[in-house]
């Protein structure tokens, strides 16, 4: 079977499902703007696409959103059209449509079968936005409309997708009755022969300081310490945690990005929002 990959940042959710495709023998290729060359990754063939245009001037905020899906969607298109001019048709496209890059796949491949990675469809009202009164912008009453937009994307590749998956249940829920029943829930799966009990793990922080079992260690590790992944109630419960554990070690990994939420006011940072 003929399987094209769809990732912005591949290979994303599809790095172990990707080479089980390969090792049953199906033939995988990955279409994604993370390389510039063509490339192989675990037997997989990895085909470049370029986004080579940005966000339009004065676009109402509410459509920014859409607009560069539709950027994305484009891009991804004139990259698979490449494809199929090289001679790839591919049976399955398993994509995740978040940033819109599948839009328009089917109308390179109308005959391909489209599976999406359902990661999420955007809700209005606790616990998917205003859960955190200390960030609210105000805009409680706006955020159905603007959800009901962000959903385009969602909502158009409801019309070409065969059927999806989700790694929780949680996730799938929140997709409409429409397409849900389609959605089959599959977590992502845990290596446990990497992800196990190590009794010699140790972690070197200095030379006169390394962590081991035998000492008590608390972690926080996100791919970017902000809001919505709890850094600011984190870091605030510290000094309480460290009083009653005097001992403990507390080891923090992550970036100084937005992945999610707003930034911080202009002048501003995490550090200087906390405290």
């Amino acid at each position: 079977m003929r399987v094209l990959l769809i990732h912005q940042n591949f290979p994303g959710q599809f790095k172990h499902l990707g080479p089980a495709l390969v090792a049953r023998g199906d033939h995988v290729v990955a279409l994604t703007p993370k390389v510039k060359e063509r490339t192989e990754w675990r037997g997989i063939t990895v085909e470049p696409y370029a986004i080579k245009r940005g966000n339009g001037q004065n676009v109402h905020p509410w459509v920014m959103d859409f607009e560069t899906k539709v950027i994305r969607a484009e891009a991804c298109y004139q990259g698979a059209v490449a494809l199929k001019k090289s001679g790839f048709v591919p049976d399955v496209i398993l994509t995740h449509h978040g940033w819109g890059e599948s839009l328009f796949l089917a109308d390179v491949w109308p005959d391909a079968r489209m599976g999406l990675y359902c990661e999420l469809y955007h809700q209005a009202g606790y616990p998917f936005v205003g859960f955190d009164p200390e960030f609210d912008q105000g805009s409680n009453a706006t955020d159905p409309m603007r959800l009901r937009l962000r959903n385009i994307n969602n909502d158009m590749h409801f019309d070409i997708a065969h059927a999806g998956l989700s790694p929780t249940q949680f996730q799938a829920d929140t997709f409409p009755p429409a397409f849900r029943d389609k959605i089959s829930i599959i977590h992502d799966g845990i290596d446990t022969d990497v992800v196990c009990p190590n009794p010699d793990a140790a972690l070197v922080v200095r030379p006169d300081l390394t962590l081991t079992r035998n000492d008590e260690v608390i972690t926080f590790i996100n791919r970017n310490l902000e809001p919505y992944r709890g850094y600011h109630i984190f870091m605030r419960a510290l000094p309480r945690i460290l009083a009653e554990r005097p001992n403990a070690h507390v080891v923090l990994l992550g970036g100084d990005d937005v992945s999610y939420g707003a930034r911080p006011p202009r002048g501003q940072d995490m550090e200087t929002d906390l405290y």
